[in-house]
């Protein structure tokens, strides 16, 4: 799966190419706008565990595992 910061290698194969951005946090709090940039879809990794963050045609988050 790509996240955000993930892009497919040229050859195809499976493992993601990593860049690098950062996103501000003020106060605990993160701007999704920051998060959805030129995407509807990010992983997020908690431990071992993968949750899948995406953001609806209706302008909704839905967090699932």
């Amino acid at each position: 799966m790509n996240t955000s910061g993930d892009k497919k290698r040229p050859d195809n194969t499976s493992e993601p190419v990593r860049s690098s951005r950062s996103i501000e946090l003020r106060n605990n709090r993160v701007d999704s706008r920051a998060l959805f940039v030129d995407t509807r879809e990010v992983i997020i990794t908690h431990g071992e565990e993968s949750y899948r963050l995406r953001l609806t045609a209706q302008n909704k988050l839905i967090l699932t595992k």
